[in-house]
C-alpha cells in the first residue's frame, strides 16, 4: 500500500463491539490475501468512536464479497419466536397524562414498556403495553400503587429527590 490515499473503506461500524468486529474482518479479508488495515477516530476524517477497515482500492470489490459471504456473529442472530417478548396491553388511560403516570411508574421499577396513542386525537385512549412475560408483575406493581393511592405516590417522589 503506498499511501493512505489509495485505502477505501469497506466496512466501517461504531457499534459496542466493532473494534473486535473489524480486527475479525480484517483477519478474514488477510486469509483472503487481501491487505487490510484498521482505521479508528484517531484518524483524521473519522468520527469520534467509529472504526473502519481499508483495503487498496484495487481490492475493495473483492473484500467486499468476502465480507458478504462471511457474515459478522451478530449480523446473523437468531430472533426469538417465542411470544414472550409479545407486547400486551396491561392498562387504559383516558389521557396521555395518567398513561405517562403509569409508563414511569413501570420503566422505574425496571418493567420496559410503550405508550400507544395518539396526541393529536387526545379523545382517544391510551395504552401501556409490557412484554408478555413481564404483564403479572406490571399489573401487580400497577394495583399496588393504586391501593396505596396519590399519597403514596407523592411521599415516595419527596424521597427521591431529598436522597433519602
Amino acid at each position: 500500500m503506498n499511501s493512505e490515499l489509495d485505502l477505501v473503506t469497506v466496512y466501517r461500524s461504531m457499534d459496542a463491539d466493532a473494534k473486535e468486529d473489524t480486527e475479525c474482518l480484517i483477519e478474514l479479508l488477510t486469509d483472503a490475501g487481501i491487505k487490510a488495515v484498521l482505521v479508528d477516530d484517531s484518524a483524521p476524517n473519522v468520527p469520534k468512536g467509529v472504526y473502519e477497515v481499508r483495503v487498496p482500492a484495487a481490492d475493495s470489490a473483492r473484500a467486499e464479497e468476502v465480507i458478504a459471504e462471511n457474515p459478522l456473529p451478530d449480523e446473523t442472530a437468531e430472533v426469538d419466536p417465542s411470544s414472550d417478548l409479545d407486547l400486551e396491553t396491561i392498562a387504559g388511560a383516558a389521557s396521555e397524562l395518567e398513561a405517562t403516570s403509569i409508563k414511569n411508574l413501570l420503566d422505574a421499577s425496571g418493567i420496559a414498556s410503550v405508550l400507544v396513542g395518539d396526541s393529536v386525537l387526545p379523545n382517544f385512549p391510551f395504552e401501556v403495553r409490557v412484554a408478555r412475560d413481564q404483564v403479572e408483575q406490571a399489573r401487580a406493581l400497577i394495583a399496588d400503587a393504586e391501593a396505596k393511592g396519590p399519597a403514596a405516590a407523592e411521599e415516595a417522589e419527596l424521597e427521591s429527590e431529598s436522597g433519602l
